[in-house]
């Protein structure tokens, strides 16, 4: 598999045991959870649907939008980081929830045009080819299906605050979560999308409040910002 990157498998799965610990480095994504599976609802609701989170890890917004009433599948290729998701489904009865250690694209080789939405949050930026795994994503798509992806913007103001702020000054994320090459303009991620199909029909920024420590969408998208797609 070329398009992975075995250091940052490595990284997330020596922590995998804290996936759902609220008061660890994955505070930040228990925080934005309910901000995504909002977004991701309110463009394309999940009641009844069938849908594949690309890069799930512990299972933190899988298993939100399997209570949220969709039949959800997510894969990850950290095993450690799997084992914890299952275990944290079945001690909360969520059954509608299956997860697969495999890549985006092995997955998508077998799954062509299965399901209404992806969702691929905060995994792009680890990749070395993130085109390849939005081509996988609508590969796996219905005709007319919901992609979304989030990730950061790479400029000056996100690696003040997300590299220097987040990481060596609020102490937010664990140094070296993030590597400011990979991070993602939200012009090269239209072009790829563009270039797999999808069309994009909706972009929000992803703000931190550091007075109150609380989370909101909308305005720029300097640093953190969500996109929707839909199939051509």
């Amino acid at each position: 598999m070329s398009n992975v990157d075995t250091v940052e498998i490595d990284k997330f799965s020596e922590i995998a045991s804290h996936w759902w610990d609220t008061d660890s480095e994955f505070k930040p994504l228990h925080d934005i959870n309910p901000l995504r599976l909002d977004y991701i609802n309110q463009h394309a609701p999940l009641e009844g649907k069938r849908v594949l989170d690309v890069g799930c890890g512990g299972g933190i917004l899988s298993e939100s939008m399997a209570k949220a009433g969709a039949t959800v599948t997510g894969i990850d290729l950290s095993q450690a980081a799997l084992d914890v998701a299952k275990l944290h489904a079945m001690e909360a009865g969520v059954t509608n929830l299956d997860y697969q250690c495999c890549s985006a694209e092995d997955f998508a080789s077998q799954h062509e045009g299965t399901f209404d939405v992806v969702t691929c949050m905060e995994m792009l930026e680890h990749v070395p080819q993130p085109e390849a795994v939005i081509e996988a994503c609508r590969k796996c798509l219905k005709p007319d299906g919901a992609a979304f992806f989030s990730t950061l913007n790479r400029n000056n103001k996100s690696w003040l605050m997300a590299i220097v702020g987040a990481e060596y000054i609020l102490n937010l994320l664990p140094r070296g979560t993030h590597d400011w090459n990979r991070f993602i303009k939200p012009s090269e991620l239209d072009g790829w999308c563009r270039n797999a199909d999808l069309q994009t029909q909706n972009i929000t920024g992803l703000h931190y409040q550091p007075l109150s420590k609380t989370y909101s969408t909308g305005g720029d998208v300097d640093v953190n910002y969500m996109m929707f797609t839909r199939a051509a």
